[in-house]
């Protein structure tokens, strides 16, 4: 068995991003990633601007003012944001301004109508600001030629903002990867399907369908496979040239019924990893086919068919293939922070464990609360919200409630 490092490194070793690029909209740019570097030729802001309702001036013009020697300054025009003003301030003249409007000419400074008093065509400044005061200078947020976005990036809603704000609205993005999802045994049948004794539904392909289009892949269901052997070679035969990614689950054990490996090989698929040591998903298989026609080799994750043994494998192991091969540029392994545990935590075996539960905050310190019930491979029931997984390292002795632990992050209810 690899440990769970080696099998991690190894992984993003030979995984590779894809290289194949296409443009989409700003409205179809969320968690899209990246493919170049974003410049923009327009400064930002784009001139000038007030931040504040008040009154543009010349700052030469307040030096000596205060509530008993205001200054009076003549308003000469109202500028209202999306105007482009045409006139030039001149020594003792005033111009109404609204919150975002341009600055016209000559002024520097910006008074708050909260600190004057208006009479007439007249405006008295009560209050002497800074210099530059509520100014937003031309360029003060970027400026125009060099990088706003970076190659990589997964593109979050304040992205796609600054795309919209630099008129970037035709967006190089990387093709999404393509993800197939299958399931092996005789025993499977869909949610839809009379259950008969003996039978299990399958839950596999859905929670892996819905990690990976959390992710931003597309999404393959392959039709559920029984255990036998010409039905999985043909299965997998036909859905390697059409993904970029495959992940079955159940068949890498070494039951009489686990065929995974046996077909992979016949397939001439290379096979880097058999068996992991971690608990859940000790039987993990990690396997690469040649294409002939790109850059990337197939990907094949062959995961464990106990649900949670599924599940634990592909935010441990998966998903950061997954990052890597979507073309993102850094942080593909899993995120982990020390939390106090709430509850006391078992010794650690022969194999790196992972238990699941909930992570949050407290007056900034994380904690960790271990999800109740059995901790079985095969109950998912207790794995609702999960969003940490406890790690307890090889031969580790047993935590107390109340001792600091590892938890590896992951994806609750949302992305």
């Amino acid at each position: 068995m690899l440990s769970v490092a080696q099998a991690e490194s190894l992984i993003l070793k030979i995984a590779l991003p894809l290289t194949d690029q296409e443009v989409t909209s700003l409205l179809n740019a969320q968690q899209r990633i990246l493919a170049t570097d974003i410049s923009s030729k327009l400064d930002f802001p784009y001139w000038d601007n007030s931040a504040m309702d008040g009154y543009a001036v010349r700052y030469e013009d307040l030096k000596t003012c205060g509530p008993d020697t205001p200054a009076i300054l003549d308003v000469v025009t109202e500028i209202p944001a999306g105007t482009c003003p045409n006139i030039s301030l001149a020594p003792g003249q005033a111009a109404r301004i609204f919150t975002g409007a341009m600055l016209p000419q000559g002024a520097d400074t910006v008074v708050m109508q909260e600190n004057t008093l208006r009479q007439g065509e007249q405006v008295h400044i009560l209050q002497c600001p800074q210099p530059q005061a509520f100014v937003r200078k031309r360029g003060a947020y970027y400026q125009g030629g060099t990088p706003i976005l970076k190659q990589g990036i997964t593109l979050t809603p304040p992205d796609i903002a600054i795309l919209a704000t630099v008129q970037c609205t035709e967006i190089p993005v990387y093709r999404r990867p393509v993800v197939a999802i299958l399931s092996t045994g005789n025993e499977l049948i869909a949610p839809d399907q009379p259950l008969q004794p003996g039978q299990i539904v399958d839950s596999n392909r859905y929670a892996l369908a819905a990690l990976v289009q959390a992710m931003g892949a597309e999404v393959r269901l392959v039709d559920p496979v029984g255990d036998q052997v010409e039905d999985l070679r043909t299965a997998i035969a036909t859905t390697i040239p059409q993904a970029d990614v495959v992940i079955s689950s159940g068949g890498v054990s070494v039951g009489d019924y686990d065929y995974v490996d046996q077909v992979l090989a016949e397939l001439n698929a290379d096979i880097h990893i058999r068996s992991v040591a971690v608990k859940p998903g000790k039987p993990l298989t990690f396997a690469t086919f040649p294409a002939a026609d790109r850059k990337q080799p197939v990907l094949y994750f062959g995961l464990p068919g106990n649900p949670v043994s599924a599940l634990v494998s592909f935010w441990r192991f998966v998903q950061p293939a997954l990052r890597k091969v979507s073309g993102q540029a850094a942080n593909w392994r899993p995120q982990f922070v020390e939390a106090r545990t709430l509850h006391p935590l078992p010794a650690g075996g022969q194999r790196e464990i992972y238990l699941w539960g909930k992570l949050s905050l407290d007056s900034g310190q994380y904690e960790f609360a271990l999800a109740g019930g059995s901790h079985s491979s095969g109950n998912l029931m207790n794995l609702s919200q999960t969003n940490g997984l406890v790690v307890i390292p090889i031969d580790h002795p047993a935590t107390e409630a109340g001792g600091v632990v590892s938890v590896m992050q992951v994806e609750a209810a949302n992305t």
